[in-house]
């Protein structure tokens, strides 16, 4: 696979995680609004865990699970390649968000 392909899809990946996260965000920041104030307070913390595992599982896919099964698949180089990509990526996003934040505070 070529390094153009490998980076649109690592871009591609990271927006996804991009996507995933401000969309957990926005769950969170309204889950009082859902849930309620106090009538939750034994499954908020479940399902706050739950929410975690979750994402832990859609993240790592998003990150692990193209890389993975081409690293399974004998591409090593180009698994590791994209998998640094997406990792770049996401700094980036990153960078670029806590810029927009300092800037627009």
């Amino acid at each position: 696979m070529k390094d153009a392909k490998l980076i649109k899809l690592a871009i591609l990946n990271s927006l996804g995680v991009l996507i995933y996260v401000f969309l957990v965000s926005l769950f969170m920041n309204n889950a009082e609004k859902i849930f309620g104030a106090k009538d939750n307070e034994f499954l908020a913390p479940v399902i706050f865990i739950l929410l975690f595992v979750l994402s832990a599982l859609t993240t790592g896919f998003l990150i692990l699970g193209k890389p993975l099964m081409m690293y399974l698949d004998g591409a090593k180089k180009e698994a590791v390649k994209l998998l640094f990509y997406t990792g770049s990526s996401i700094f980036v996003i990153l960078i670029i968000l806590g810029i927009t934040l300092f800037l627009f505070r």
